[in-house]
């Protein structure tokens, strides 16, 4: 191998090659950044746009503390919102139970009445009466009652 020389000239074409490469590269970055920059929607210049809640929830951004500050105010609602679920349900289950208790007490007290009747029907016949007040001395009236009307003159 030897050392070779070159003079200004040939120094000066390959400079010139180089710079021509690195031209043709950059060139090449910008098409490609341009491209790049085609597909890609345009930002709205005056707000940054946030992703939707079904892409922050795939992404995980939902567990960050900043989403959590930003919506604590929705999740207080979605909680409140849940416990009142879980009240309305033991309250219609206290609910149902008081009727079922309320109805087995009117069954039982419906029972009652119709036995206490059925004891004075019997307790009352024309017959155990005339019976019981034949002891007293009372009797039963042969002739049939009469009723007295009297007229008012107005």
């Amino acid at each position: 191998m030897e050392n070779e020389f070159l003079d200004q000239a040939q120094l000066d074409k390959l400079k010139a090659a180089a710079e021509e490469v690195e031209k043709k590269k950059n060139e090449k970055k910008e098409k490609k950044e341009a491209r790049k920059a085609k597909r890609k929607k345009p930002q709205p210049t005056g707000k940054a746009t946030k992703p939707n809640a079904f892409v922050q929830i795939l992404n995980g951004d939902f567990l960050s503390k900043e989403f959590i500050l930003n919506n604590l105010n929705f999740i207080f609602f979605l909680i409140f919102l849940l416990i009142l679920l879980v009240a309305k349900g033991y309250y219609g289950k206290q609910l149902s139970t008081d009727v079922i208790k309320t109805q087995r007490e009117l069954d039982e007290l419906t029972s009652d009445f119709f036995e206490a009747k059925a004891r004075l029907e019997e307790k009352t016949r024309r017959m155990e009466l005339v019976e019981k007040l034949e002891k007293t001395g009372l009797r039963e009236t042969v002739n049939p009652t009469k009723v007295i009307r009297i007229k008012e003159t107005k």
